[in-house]
């Protein structure tokens, strides 16, 4: 079973989605556990601080290394067999980061533990990115309120990739990126719809024909939208 801890302020953001759809289902199944872990239950004072002002000035506020470093060290005293493996990841969700994508994600489903810390305010006191988090991570080109957002996108990405979570493995092995290119059209009924039709190969039942149709289409596809993965 794969251990998910959350590192957040907002451990209410979580638990609807968790429950929801593949992830929820997952959890049901015991392919998963998550362990949401509320930040300010690890703050400096009785206040609840886990922030503070920058060194050298300038807007906004840090979250300080005391609490994320108490917070991540409690994850990891449960499943210390995993960190001893290398089987566990901490990774900061981080506009610094690397990128996720497919093959990233692959790698994660195969670990026993990943603790996600979601930063939040202005930034995260450096010397968690250097000496806390084994990776920083990012899932696009652009700045949020916080992690949240982003640790729900991995966990979902990841998750689905566990065997079970969709019920067919072969349906993760489908979609886009799995095998550097973008998914193939899919069609449903109805075959006709305001006169546009399904291609007549999906439909003829010769599935050696539809398999070399969806390879074509799926390069075409790539070649159209994101021709840097066919580089």
């Amino acid at each position: 079973m794969l251990k998910i801890d959350i590192v957040t302020l907002f451990p209410d953001y979580f638990r609807q989605a968790l429950d929801t759809s593949i992830t929820g289902r997952a959890r049901r199944d015991k392919l998963v556990e998550f362990r949401l872990v509320n930040l300010r239950d690890f703050a400096v004072d009785r206040h609840g601080s886990v922030d503070d002002y920058p060194y050298g000035g300038g807007p906004g506020m840090v979250l300080r290394p005391e609490p994320l470093f108490d917070a991540v060290e409690h994850c990891a005293s449960t499943l210390q067999p995993a960190a001893a493996e290398g089987k566990s990841r901490v990774i900061l969700l981080s506009a610094r980061g690397e990128a996720l994508d497919q093959r990233r994600a692959e790698r994660y489903s195969l670990l026993e533990h990943i603790v996600l810390i979601c930063g939040h305010y202005k930034d995260v006191d450096q010397r968690v990115a250097e000496n806390l988090a084994d990776e920083q991570l990012r899932i696009g080109d652009y700045v949020l309120s916080g992690g949240e957002p982003a640790a729900a996108v991995v966990v979902d990405a990841v998750v689905r990739l566990l065997p079970g979570a969709l019920g067919d493995f072969d349906s993760a092995q489908g979609d886009s990126f799995s095998e550097r290119l973008l998914g193939p059209p899919h069609y449903t009924r109805p075959r006709e719809y305001r006169g546009w039709e399904v291609p007549e190969v999906l439909t003829g039942g010769n599935h050696e024909k539809i398999k070399v149709w969806r390879e074509e289409r799926a390069r075409e596809t790539t070649r159209r939208y994101r021709p840097d993965l066919l580089e």
